[in-house]
């Protein structure tokens, strides 16, 4: 490394700031401020030469970390950029958006914070964007086979570019009228503006691939379609079925699925007129669920002028430090303080939710009360219930896996038992050329997960249709073995 003892002169960990609350709830620009320079140089220079760099371990894409923090303390960006785009094809969205399972893996962090290479990584490629150096990189020939994308999120993305680059014709299909899934829709402009996403599809327009939007596959084209107009299908449709809650009230109005409150709200943000748009101003908002999608909606409800918002969680708080069950180098579950939870609102654990209550068919409150565990079970306590004021409620409970689309009815495509469509090791359905890549058959996952499995079903898509491969595959279907391509 370039600083051999830059571990032991800068001890402190420092991220990047964040824009001042009462500033930043007032509109839906990015929380995060860029890091000075100096002092970004200053953290990338913490990386260790430590012998077995364990952060590539903890990354699904195998993200040359140490190169890259070496050449950025050097100020060699353009050197590092390449390092970067080497594994990964989207670092401006893993580096807004992915929780860094590579810095619960760091071997700094044993026994000092970890090295901060999620923003790091942000910083590499902002700069290569405001210094041109993300340039189209189209394939010198053309194969002439064809393939079909169905879904347009990190998985889909990163596989139509990389059999792109390889030679072969992509066409990326969306049924949404614009490119992106739930980056476009889901995630809040204030986690990541839309910028991020419009200017690498723009590369991808440059270097061949192709965009068709609003097709509905199953419905508006069938999937036997598909198969016989393209040489191989891969489906990255994602793992969007929300899961519910039937509990009496369920059907109370103003009880809602986290996504019918985030996709017209981002449509809004967008510009879009949109109408009967579930709104949070002055009314009492309770978000059931504690992870990502549940910040989301508190960082939406806030911005929305919502007069309350409380978080209901039915397990206990995360410790702050890791537990004796998860140590190093294994990716813990700790309790976070996301920018969203900075900004207002209240947080319960240990909150089982019982029924909704209401008056004329309208949502006037949640009934809760404390959770117990019994036999391993987790169970409301008798004699603790209570009524918390809510005007909205909004489920963020997770996905149950793939919208079936007619998929088996079409390809005989079959879905496993958790609702995934099932895969072999080398990424395909038992419909032979029919693929599936990122959370549609893993599962919903991290988008640094979706972006792995892409290039993954990438390298065995074009191995199926040339013979071999030079495209990597940095990770298998699943965690028993990994696919030789």
């Amino acid at each position: 490394m370039a600083d051999p003892r830059g571990f032991l002169k800068v001890r402190q960990r420092e991220t990047q700031p964040r824009r001042p609350v009462p500033v930043r709830i007032m509109d839906w620009k990015e929380v995060y401020e860029a890091q000075e320079k100096g002092t970004l140089k200053a953290q990338a220079g913490r990386c260790m030469d430590c012998g077995v760099p364990f952060c590539h371990q903890g990354c699904p894409l195998g993200n040359l970390i140490p190169e890259w923090n070496d050449l950025t303390w050097r100020d060699k960006g353009e050197e590092a950029i390449e390092r970067l785009h080497a594994t990964n094809n989207f670092p401006e969205w893993t580096g807004r958006l992915c929780p860094a399972p590579c810095e619960a893996s760091c071997v700094l962090g044993i026994n000092q914070p970890a090295v901060t290479i999620k923003q790091v990584e942000v910083s590499i490629i902002d700069e290569a964007f405001d210094n041109g150096w993300v340039n189209p990189l189209p394939p010198h020939r053309l194969t002439g086979k064809t393939v079909a994308v169905v879904g347009s999120g990190p998985a889909g993305l990163a596989a139509a570019q990389q059999l792109t680059r390889v030679g072969h014709t992509v066409a990326v299909y969306e049924r949404d009228d614009k490119i992106g899934g739930l980056l476009r829709y889901g995630i809040p402009d204030f986690k990541m503006e839309k910028e991020q996403v419009d200017r690498r599809l723009e590369q991808m327009k440059a270097e061949g691939t192709r965009f068709r939007t609003g097709v509905a596959v199953g419905t508006d084209v069938t999937w036997e379609q598909l198969r016989r107009r393209y040489d191989a299908v891969v489906i990255a449709t994602g793992a969007t079925v929300p899961r519910d809650l039937p509990i009496p009230g369920r059907d109370l109005d103003g009880v809602h699925f986290a996504m019918d409150y985030l996709v017209p709200a981002n449509r809004a943000v967008a510009g879009e007129s949109i109408e009967n748009q579930i709104h949070a101003q002055g009314k009492h908002v309770v978000i059931l669920g504690g992870g990502d999608t549940g910040a989301d909606c508190l960082g939406t409800a806030h911005r929305h002028g919502a007069a309350s918002v409380t978080t209901l969680a039915i397990g206990k708080q995360p410790p702050a430090e890791r537990a004796g069950h998860q140590p190093w180098p294994t990716f813990p579950t700790l309790f976070e303080v996301a920018s969203a939870h900075e900004e207002g609102g209240e947080r319960t654990y240990l909150a089982s939710t019982i029924g909704f209550v209401g008056e004329n068919g309208k949502l006037t409150g949640v009934k809760v009360a404390e959770t117990e565990f019994v036999d391993g079970k987790r169970l409301p306590k008798a004699g603790t219930e209570r009524v918390i004021p809510a005007d909205l409620v909004f489920l963020s409970l997770g996905f149950t896996g793939a919208e079936p689309a007619n998929i088996t009815e079409q390809v005989k495509a079959e879905f496993d038992g958790r609702g995934n469509v099932s895969r072999d090791g080398y990424y395909m359905t038992n419909t032979e050329g029919v693929f599936v890549a990122g959370d549609a058959g893993r599962g919903q996952s991290l988008i640094v997960w979706a972006i792995a499995e892409g290039r993954a079903a990438a390298a065995a898509v074009d191995k199926y249709l040339m013979g071999s491969t030079i495209l990597p595959a940095p990770v298998a279907p699943t965690d028993r073995a990994i696919a030789v391509l």
